[in-house]
């Protein structure tokens, strides 16, 4: 897997990919079209952040390449690549239980907080990328 070169792109399986795990210095695109949504992306080697629509939806610290991410009702799906073990947030509905996925192993039921963040730690140093699959 690699970086996403130009930060963000829609890939023809209807998912997107984003970040630069490897960037030294801040980039950010924003104003990207995808299916109807307007997304925003920043990235470098110390954070990702996504948004859709000016809201919340994907950060990671420290940054990550994130490729095939995908929202759907019962959840989100997507492969992460990084330099080293990563922290990661996505936004999803408020006080809700989900099953986790990382790397095809159950590692259990977690529940969103009151604004919807749902966190959990992923080892990627390395590993290459790393399958995260969350999901009602």
């Amino acid at each position: 897997m690699a970086v996403v070169e130009q930060l963000i792109c829609a890939e023809s399986d209807g998912t997107v990919s984003f970040g630069n795990h490897k960037l030294t210095a801040k980039a950010k695109k924003e104003d990207f079209e995808h299916e109807g949504d307007l997304y925003k992306v920043k990235t470098y080697q110390i954070m990702t952040k996504l948004e859709k629509n000016g809201m919340f939806v994907y950060e990671s610290v420290p940054g990550t390449s994130v490729n095939h991410f995908e929202e759907t009702e019962n959840g989100v799906s997507f492969v992460v690549e990084g330099a080293e073990d990563a922290q990661i947030t996505v936004g999803l509905e408020d006080e809700t239980e989900y099953d986790v996925f990382v790397a095809d192993h159950n590692v259990g039921k977690m529940k969103t907080n009151l604004g919807g963040k749902l966190n959990l730690s992923v080892e990627l140093e390395g590993e290459g990328e790393v399958k995260v699959r969350i999901e009602k």
